[in-house]
């Protein structure tokens, strides 16, 4: 899941990133909130973390600016200021959810993980394919014979994959959506991860399976 994290504190912005990054979601930075809604142009985000006293624009301006363009990203307002006509201002405009600096890194990932749920499947933490589960709260991949825990990067491809089942998703986009605009990996990374899952589900007797499709992508298909 890829996130945008917009807030100009840079020590801040680097500590709330280390959390994100640790919780298995891909995130981008922003410092101010004309360069946010450049990054938001590419449509590419789960959701958003924006912080209200930014240069250039503040929070409400870039939610504003969203909004009017009919982008429905969730979006959590990340503030040192606790007063409530902000709170209040913030969700009239269109926000998600409101959290007051200082925080706990878990009630962070927690709201991030809420407010995203809400958007993708209705309250589940869990998306399931075949006789396979994946748990976004855990990160944990099982089915009847057992389970497995997960690396960042597994984790964050075989969900976009369950999130859209018998789709081809392209090497390009898995690059994109999990490895990011700055990323100097060579694209043959994700053939590397797409061998490591497909190790995970076979040792977890998986009734489905990736499928490649020669300069098309892959799919996650039911096995025949």
């Amino acid at each position: 899941m890829r996130l945008l994290l917009a807030e100009d504190e840079r020590p801040l912005s680097k500590a709330i990133t280390a959390i994100l990054e640790r919780n298995h979601y891909t995130v981008d930075t922003a410092f101010d909130g004309q360069e946010a809604l450049e990054y938001l142009e590419s449509g590419i985000y789960d959701g958003i973390i924006l912080d209200i006293m930014m240069p250039k624009m503040n929070g409400f301006e870039v939610l504003a600016a969203l909004r009017r363009k009919g982008n429905l990203t969730p979006v959590l307002m990340l503030t040192a200021k606790s007063e409530i006509d902000d709170k209040v201002t913030g969700l009239d405009m269109g926000a998600n959810d409101y959290l007051t600096k200082p925080f706990d890194a878990r009630e962070l990932t927690a709201r991030i993980r809420a407010m995203t749920r809400t958007q993708t499947d209705h309250g589940s933490s869990r998306l399931s394919f075949g006789n396979i589960t994946l748990d976004r709260a855990t990160f944990e991949l099982s089915s009847p014979t057992g389970s497995i825990c997960l690396a960042n990067k597994e984790f964050q491809m075989l969900e976009l994959m369950m999130c859209n089942p018998r789709q081809r998703i392209s090497a390009d986009r898995f690059m994109e959506r999990i490895w990011g605009y700055d990323s100097e990996a060579d694209v043959s990374v994700v053939w590397v991860y797409i061998s490591y899952l497909r190790k995970k589900l076979a040792s977890l007797q998986a009734n489905i399976q990736i499928r490649a499709a020669r300069n098309a992508g892959y799919s996650l298909e039911e096995q025949i």
